[in-house]
């Protein structure tokens, strides 16, 4: 899986990308463009899915949310508890997401970047498993 998240110009505050933003801010886990849509729709909130689309692109270009690539290759976004540069472990059945640092590994990847002249070094990591709840049940 591929995280990603950049940090761009400021955007328009429409009343859909309140919707989608306030609807993220009660989600804890990971979730496709199109649940997100279909959510949101159950709720009662008139935004198209090509919309949604083009929120979540510009919410994750301004930094206000992480994008993860699943196995299948679908995108899914959710608004990020940490500030700081973090991976994720995420499981495959449900989708609960933990987020967990590791500065050796900041060091470590640093130091092997630097002694291939490599600089601007980014990097991800994304464990998936299975969840205890989704273990136990």
């Amino acid at each position: 899986m591929a995280t990603t998240a950049q940090k761009t110009t400021e955007v328009r505050n429409t009343k859909q990308r309140r919707a989608v933003a306030a609807t993220l801010d009660t989600l804890e886990d990971f979730i496709s463009a199109q649940d997100l849509h279909q959510l949101m729709v159950s709720k009662g909130e008139s935004v198209s899915l090509a919309t949604t689309y083009r929120i979540l692109q510009s919410m994750l270009s301004a930094g206000e949310v992480e994008s993860l690539k699943t196995e299948e290759g679908e995108a899914i976004y959710r608004r990020c508890e940490s500030e700081h540069h973090h991976h994720h472990l995420l499981c495959r059945v449900c989708g609960a997401a933990v987020e967990f640092e590791v500065p050796q590994l900041e060091d470590w990847t640093l130091k092997i970047a630097g002694e291939h002249g490599y600089t601007e070094v980014n990097h991800t990591i994304e464990i998936t498993g299975v969840c205890g709840n989704c273990s136990a049940g």
